[in-house]
């Protein structure tokens, strides 16, 4: 665990919040990722906040279900201060399995979350990112960039994606 003061006074401008490691392991309830949203925008730092349903959810036809449940919760008493943060939509089933959404897949819960949020936002893709799918995903109008996980870990991998997105 670290401090939002902490990671401040190392000169850090981002933090992610609501991974779905976090979520899942660290068992970081709705309500938990509130009260750190807040605390961020408190002091200064720029949140990703994060959000995704696992295959179970997605296979029961429960997406919009899950993603506008954590929307809701995690935005309470900030809704009008979303522009402030960047969204970041990562499908749990996605993360570390080295399975992708579809672009059209991750366009849709894209259109959804801006349809929810009604303000001027970025919502980034994060969920086994890597050179081989990038350019897919960022073709599709909705997907604004991505977070990269595990891809990021490999220099010459990290290197290949950036180099896409400039």
């Amino acid at each position: 665990e670290i401090s939002g003061l902490f990671l401040k006074s190392l000169g850090c401008e981002y933090v992610v919040i609501g991974h779905s490691e976090r979520r899942h392991i660290m068992a970081e309830t709705d309500e938990n990722i509130n009260r750190k949203l807040k605390t961020a925008l408190d002091i200064g730092l720029i949140s990703i906040f994060c959000m995704g349903e696992t295959e179970a959810e997605r296979e029961q036809g429960k997406t919009e279900e899950v993603i506008s449940r954590q929307l809701s919760a995690g935005l309470q008493g900030i809704e009008d201060q979303v522009h402030k943060m960047l969204l970041a939509y990562e499908p749990v089933w996605a993360i570390g399995t080295g399975k992708t959404a579809t672009p059209h897949q991750a366009a849709e819960v894209h259109a959804f979350i801006r349809k929810q949020v009604k303000k001027q936002i970025t919502i980034l893709y994060g969920g086994s990112v890597k050179p081989e799918n990038v350019d897919v995903l960022m073709r599709e109008k909705e997907i604004d960039g991505c977070l990269v996980g595990g891809a990021s870990l490999n220099p010459e991998s990290f290197a290949r994606i950036i180099k896409f997105s400039t």
